[in-house]
């Protein structure tokens, strides 16, 4: 007969952990809500960086570069991805892949990002974190 120990009170730090993450992610004062029409057939999110400016004639820092909001929240049917604003923009950095929206009068630069890689991001940080901390930080 084998004997298994458990490990209730790691697993109940876990837990805990995770509800403090979400009374955290329902106290966020600064979210910029978007959604992209195309997902579902792109596979993609569009990230922009600036836009034309038609007073002057020249193109701008605009989007994710100048928002204040701390987070970005991406509206997908009945799913909703909260990411901080720094995870976003590191996620781009890894990943994105720099496009150019020709849509006049509305001209734009940005980037695109699958939801996959906003996904495996956030897998990556999470395995970073365990790496330094272990994997039941106290």
């Amino acid at each position: 007969m084998t004997s298994s120990k458990s490990d209730w009170d790691l697993d109940l730090r876990y837990g805990q952990d995770g509800e403090e993450s979400v009374r955290r992610l329902l106290t966020i004062d600064t979210v910029e809500v978007k959604r992209d029409r195309r997902w579902k057939e792109t596979g993609n999110l569009y990230i922009e960086t600036s836009c034309y400016c038609v007073n002057d004639g020249t193109f701008k820092p605009s989007g994710v570069s100048v928002s204040k909001a701390t987070h970005f929240a991406f509206v997908i049917e009945d799913l909703t991805i909260l990411v901080s604003k720094s995870d976003l923009i590191n996620t781009v950095k890894e990943y994105g892949r720099n496009i150019s929206c020709n849509i006049e009068p509305n001209v734009s630069f940005g980037y695109l990002i699958t939801i996959d890689s906003l996904l495996k991001w956030q897998v990556e940080k999470a395995e970073r974190m365990d790496f330094i901390y272990g994997q039941y930080p106290l």
